[in-house]
Parts: structure tokens; C-alpha cells; sequence
């Protein structure tokens, strides 16, 4: 970027009659001008403000506003150049102040007032090579920012809309957990209920569904009976088959006797 300032070195050439107060105003001017063109920035600044309490001229305030601009003071040296743009008759000396305020507002980075002040300058000075590059860099690097803060703005945007999101689904897991806490005592009480009407069942159901156990208490595997089984089961049908004939014996018995009464 370019900073160049452009200085204006007042003549020496005063009426006659001049008081002697403006003849120390030039005088220190000139130490001004001198120590400005060696580099010695604050010493230019002591003489102008030297010169400025003798005698107040929009030059010598322009002048001051580049010994203070070279300083890096630019919030100083944007007042002494509007001051300077506002009072110089100059027309070329005008368009230097402005360019001036252009390369000091850029440096503040008011970009907008720095395109305004170049431009203002090149309707004074429309063939100035430095106003219109000063103005294309400081208009591009307006749109950079503007750019930059549009991004900027689109990435708080959708961070807004994430968090929203987030806290969104936080709220519905919450929700869901409530109700799942609030649903768990009937699921509780429904599986008591299953469980008791299985046990329930159990207990309905006949022994004997369960396979045959053997003397021991052990499943029978086979379901065949035991020698010990068989010998106890044959002599309960023998028993049962004499209590058979005892009671049909007994039976023909009275038959006979009711047979002889007839």
C-alpha cells in the first residue's frame, strides 16, 4: 500500500511591512521543512507547532498533519488534513490533503472514508496515478471485509442453529428418559403378573406329565419298569383278580339260595 504524503514547502516570499511574528512563523516553518526532509519527524513537528502558535496558516497545519502521519499517529493526522482540505484555496494543494486523508484513514482502517477522501481527491486531481491505485486497493479490501464478516456472521448463524439443534435433541432424550421411567413400574407390575400366572400354571399342571422317576428319585430315561416294579404290579393284579372271584363267588352263593326259597 502506498503511504506517499505529499509536502508543501512554503516560499519564502512575504510582502513587505510583514510583522515580525510572521517572519518567525516562516523562520520555523522553514526549520520544519528541513527537518522533515532529513526524517526527523518530531523535530518537524516542534517547528510547525512553532510556527502555527505564530501565525495559523492551513499549510503549515497540512504540514504538521505528515510530520504526525509519519509518527503513526493517525487519528491526529486525519484532523489536521480535514482541517487542511477544508481551508486550503489550492486547488492542487486541496487534492493532496485529501489524498493524504485517504492514506491516513486506510491506515486507522476506516476503509469506507479512505474511498471517499481518494476519490475527492481525484475530482481535483483526475490524472493521479497514486489516488487511483490507493482507491482500488482500499475498494478491494473493503470488499474482502465486508466478505469476511458476511462469512463470519453465516458461521455464527449455523453454529446458533447446531446449538439449537443440540439443546432440541437434548430435550427429547430428556422426555423420552421420563417416560421411560414413568412406564417402568407397570412394565414392572405386568411382568410380576406374567410371572405369578406361570407360576400358577406350573403348579396346575398333573404330575405325572413330568417323566417317571425310579425308587431313587431319578428320571426313568427308558420309561420301562423296574423288576421290583413289575413284580409289585403283577402281585396288586393278582389281589385284585382274587377279590374279583371272591365276590362272584359270593354272588352265585345267593343265587342258589333264593333259587331253593322260590
Amino acid at each position: 500500500m502506498q503511504s506517499k504524503a505529499f509536502f508543501i514547502a512554503l516560499v519564502s516570499m512575504l510582502p513587505a511591512g510583514t510583522a515580525l511574528w510572521a517572519q518567525a512563523a516562516h523562520h520555523n516553518l522553514r526549520q520544519g521543512n528541513k527537518a522533515y526532509e532529513e526524517q526527523d519527524y518530531t523535530e518537524a513537528e516542534r517547528y510547525y507547532r512553532k510556527s502555527l502558535e505564530e501565525k495559523s496558516t492551513p499549510r503549515a497545519g497540512y504540514n504538521l498533519g505528515n510530520a504526525i502521519y509519519q509518527q503513526g499517529r493517525y487519528d491526529e493526522a486525519v484532523r489536521r488534513y480535514e482541517h487542511a482540505a477544508e481551508h486550503l484555496q489550492d486547488k492542487d494543494a486541496k487534492a493532496s490533503a485529501y489524498y493524504n486523508l485517504g492514506n491516513a484513514e486506510m491506515q486507522n482502517g476506516e476503509l469506507e472514508k479512505s474511498i471517499e477522501a481518494y476519490k475527492n481527491a481525484l475530482r481535483l486531481r483526475p490524472d493521479d496515478q497514486s489516488a487511483k491505485y490507493n482507491l482500488a486497493l482500499a475498494q478491494r479490501m473493503l470488499k474482502k471485509k465486508q466478505e469476511q464478516e458476511k462469512q463470519k456472521q453465516q458461521q455464527q448463524k449455523d453454529k446458533q442453529e447446531q446449538e439449537q439443534q443440540k439443546d432440541q435433541q437434548k430435550q427429547e432424550q430428556e422426555k423420552e428418559q421420563d417416560q421411560n421411567q414413568q412406564g417402568q413400574p407397570q412394565d414392572q407390575q405386568q411382568q410380576q403378573q406374567d410371572k405369578g400366572q406361570s407360576q400358577q400354571q406350573q403348579e396346575n399342571q398333573p404330575q405325572n406329565a413330568n417323566p417317571t422317576e425310579n425308587g431313587e428319585g431319578e428320571p426313568n430315561e427308558t420309561g420301562s419298569l423296574t423288576e421290583e416294579e413289575a413284580r409289585r404290579l403283577l402281585e396288586i393284579i393278582q389281589e385284585e383278580e382274587l377279590k374279583v372271584m371272591e365276590k362272584m363267588k359270593k354272588e352265585k352263593a345267593k343265587s342258589v339260595k333264593r333259587d331253593r326259597d322260590w
